[in-house]
């Protein structure tokens, strides 16, 4: 169902990073976009730069969720906010847990429950769910990031058994390390930390840009209506998942 059977679309994690991209091209597609995220300058900002349709809300917060979109008629639904932490279980406070399954987890359910069934009604609409690698593969991270993105990759499937028979399109976008803020903000989110984080993560290695998930899913978008392109795994070229630990007592 290519674009020019759509004419909204709702956007969560909107204020920065691979959330702000995809803001900006889907307008440039010429859809209405609602852009949702907790920051107000940066979503103003976006607004003036887009047009995009601003809306203020925390995720976490159901009933301001619900007061914001629950209304709302949405073609597409690109649920791309996420937060994660250092560490493992080990080491996780409650804080920690409970925020990353209130938004990775609970956010995304809550929210695709208020949009979804409008779609089913009109009998148009794709759900565009932003993973990582982290759901579908083991390696050394947060304990609670790997479960809540695991989560999301098993929603992405059980909805389209949810909504079979009806031309609603469901897209997994897999990714494995991008550009974004993410491991500055959990080194504290201090512009010291966002540029040792990049002297860290990024510099000298080819990581994979936030167009690259923005063609992704402009190209999953784009195909035609009778295509679901399910989901789309992109790794940096030279980043690979694998290995195994034997560790010696």
């Amino acid at each position: 169902m290519p674009f020019s059977d759509y004419s909204t679309a709702l956007v969560t994690g909107a204020s920065t990073g691979m959330g702000a991209a995809i803001v900006e091209r889907l307008t440039k597609r010429g859809l209405t976009v609602h852009a949702l995220a907790r920051n107000e300058e940066r979503l103003k900002d976006l607004a003036d730069k887009t047009g995009a349709i601003p809306h203020v809300v925390d995720l976490t917060d159901t009933a301001a969720l619900t007061a914001a979109v629950g209304d709302l008629e949405i073609d597409v639904l690109v649920n791309c906010a996420g937060v994660s932490r250092p560490g493992n279980i080990l080491d996780s406070s409650e804080g920690d847990i409970d925020e990353l399954i209130d938004v990775n987890l609970r956010g995304l359910l809550q929210l695709t429950r208020l949009v979804l069934p409008g779609m089913v009604e009109r009998d148009r609409g794709h759900v565009i769910n932003v993973s990582s690698i982290a759901g579908v593969y083991n390696f050394y991270g947060h304990t609670v990031y790997h479960a809540t993105k695991a989560a999301v990759h098993q929603i992405s499937r059980q909805l389209r058994n949810d909504t079979v028979g009806k031309r609603i399109r469901v897209t997994e976008i897999c990714p494995g390390r991008v550009e974004t803020e993410i491991f500055g903000r959990n080194m504290g989110g201090t512009p010291e930390a966002m540029e040792e984080a990049w002297k860290t993560y990024y510099e000298g290695y080819e990581s994979l840009t936030t167009d690259d998930i923005v063609n992704a899913m402009d190209y999953a978008i784009e195909t035609p209506r009778h295509v679901n392109v399910g989901m789309l795994e992109i790794m940096p070229t030279f980043q690979v998942p694998g290995g195994l630990t034997f560790d010696r007592r």
